[in-house]
């Protein structure tokens, strides 16, 4: 357990003097100073106790003989990475999973919310990633989830959470604040639920996440941040970035595995020159293939250098910036006295190449390889049942019905925009055969369904949506399924569409793609139907072989399976499916499938 500052000042004190020796040292690198914007060359350091007790030209006075030294050579010495978002449960794996996979690429802090296993578990699934995040040898902040469900009276969660489990998770010893607000249009109504929950934030003197979902930056924006959010990932223009900024917000920017939005927002710095100190970089959702073979926020440092900003200002963005946002400039974020020893070893400020992770002092990573034991964390039998549906499906689940007469009818349709969140709101012609709508396959019209597996209703809620190019008969299904995570099936064949919702109902939830009555790939993610506690090399493995059995079926979209579980993301424009029906996500209301 790492001491705190104070615990710890003593022993700071007599190594940075020579009195006592320190544990670990190391010499002549090149320091990545992120307070001054410096890259200062020929500098030691002094570790003792988990924390950085000197930084300087020589730390010859603080090696003893039991000293670890370690040679830089030359090399950077950077502050170890910070994620300010991100959301664990999308790498398809647990806390440790993910932190035995991401600490080899830099990573030493991460600012988790936990909202996918909240609107499944609630309250104590919260409390089990809290506790599992705890026990991690890097710094895992939680965020308390604040919008479960995230549209009240548009979809249906497992669980809910209002002001009292706020008030409750606000005493836990590892929450760092309030997850996304995501509920943008309860906040700009004055909704006393969202308001009572960010008040509970504040007097605890804690950081409120932001989601503003919306292209408005007139007065619902300002009535927004007006309500509190501090900070928000949602925008995918300059002027939002801009915006965002000049109202004393930070302009989080991400690169996660579906989403990017850095190149077009990072323009208010290298064009526009607004100050990056309110810059923030993350990632929100990474999947467990791009952990594994792009990594995680040195993926998103580089991205950033290669738009246009200078090395070290990007670097500040995912260091620096991050800790000071969350109230935590003293404690990490920095190679300076005092702070966290989070430190990484780079021969290539540019293309940063991780080559020694250091964090709370210990040599966690050498090579792209982790090399310190993380302990695996069991998840009860409670959390690995929740998998409650009524009945298996049959083909006739998913008919949808054409009013009485009708050879054709006009229908909404979603439509999948590529490498973003919001979705297009369609309309297309479709044939009707027997009474039954059919899918247009030749133009990239299929079928969607959002099957309740929570409460054993049997609903199931049937629409359409274009944009994944599927050339065969098949059918995905998966669990996860933004925000409350029921069952989202996506195919071109109903008999493949209730094969695979089947598979899911038997092995506790996960993906699976099914043609032409075959299983062609699964990912088993019996935790909540949303992780895997197997590693993230092996998860990784099983979701490229899906990702290539989809290809296989017409689809090209890249990270089409995270498009597909965002279908059902009901306060992100512009149409969404739930288990209440199909969501005009511009109006916040319920629409009909046919026009």
């Amino acid at each position: 357990m790492l001491k705190s500052w104070p615990e710890t000042a003593h022993r700071l004190i007599a190594v940075a003097m020579g009195r006592e020796k320190a544990d670990m040292v190391i010499r002549k690198g090149r320091w990545v100073n992120v307070h001054s914007g410096e890259i200062i060359p020929a500098t030691d350091v002094a570790i003792a106790g988990g924390r950085f007790a000197y930084v300087g030209p020589d730390a010859s006075h603080c090696i003893g003989k039991d000293t670890r030294v370690i040679e830089a050579d030359g090399r950077y010495l950077v502050p170890g990475l910070c994620d300010a978002h991100m959301h664990v449960e999308s790498g398809m794996v647990t806390v440790t999973e993910f932190v035995r996979a991401v600490v080899p690429h830099g990573t030493t802090s991460m600012f988790i919310d936990p909202h996918e296993i909240a609107n499944v578990l609630g309250l104590p699934g919260v409390r089990l990633m809290h506790d599992e995040a705890m026990a991690m040898p890097v710094n895992v902040f939680v965020q308390m989830p604040s919008c479960v469900p995230s549209a009240p009276g548009l979809e249906n969660p497992g669980a809910t959470l209002g002001p009292d489990e706020v008030r409750e998770a606000m005493q836990w010893p590892n929450i760092i604040g309030l997850g996304e607000m995501m509920n943008f249009p309860g906040v700009i109504a004055g909704d006393d639920k969202m308001l009572a929950e960010i008040a509970a934030t504040q007097n605890a003197g804690k950081t409120v996440g932001g989601h503003y979902a919306s292209p408005d930056l007139g007065l619902p924006f300002h009535a927004y941040v007006a309500g509190g959010p501090a900070d928000d990932h949602e925008g995918t223009r300059a002027e939002d970035a801009i915006a965002r900024v000049r109202q004393g917000m930070r302009a989080m920017l991400r690169l996660g595995s579906a989403w990017f939005d850095v190149a077009a927002q990072v323009k208010a710095i290298t064009e526009q020159g607004l100050d990056p100190r309110s810059f923030v970089l993350c990632t929100d959702d990474s999947h467990s293939g791009t952990l594994v073979n792009d990594g995680h926020m040195n993926r998103v440092v580089r991205h950033a250098i290669a738009q246009g900003l200078k090395p070290i200002t990007a670097i500040q963005m995912a260091t620096l910036n991050t800790a000071q946002h969350f109230g935590l400039e003293r404690e990490l974020g920095s190679i300076t006295p005092g702070r966290r020893a989070d430190l990484i070893l780079t021969s290539d400020i540019t293309t940063l190449p991780i080559e020694i992770v250091i964090a709370r002092g210990v040599v966690q990573a050498e090579n792209g390889k982790l090399i310190a034991d993380i302990p695996a964390f069991t998840y009860p039998e409670a959390a690995r049942r929740t998998m409650n549906m009524k009945r298996y499906l049959a083909a006739k689940d998913f008919d949808l019905a054409a009013p009485a007469g009708r050879n054709q009818v006009d229908v909404r349709v979603i439509g999948v925009i590529e490498n973003q969140a919001p979705t297009k709101a369609l309309q297309k012609t479709l044939k009707v055969q027997s009474g039954l709508v059919e899918m247009d396959r030749a133009n990239d019209v299929c079928q969607i369904a959002l099957v309740e597996r929570h409460k054993a209703t049997g609903k199931v809620v049937n629409a359409f949506v274009s944009g994944f190019g599927y050339t065969r008969d098949c059918a995905l299904a998966s669990t996860v399924a933004h925000d409350s995570h029921h069952m989202i099936v996506v195919g071109t064949n109903k008999e493949d569409m209730a094969q695979a919702a089947n598979i899911l109902k038997d092995i506790g939830g996960g993906l699976v793609l099914v043609s032409e009555g075959k299983e062609l790939a699964r990912v088993e993610m019996p935790i909540a139907g949303l992780m895997s506690d197997e590693r993230a090399e092996i998860v990784a493995e099983k979701a490229g072989r899906l990702v290539a059995a989809m290809k296989a079926c017409g689809c090209n979209l890249n990270n089409a399976n995270m498009q597909h579980s965002l279908l059902a993301l009901v306060v992100i424009p512009e149409l969404r499916i739930s288990d209440e029906g199909l969501i005009d996500v511009t109006t916040f209301q319920k629409v009909d499938v046919f026009v």
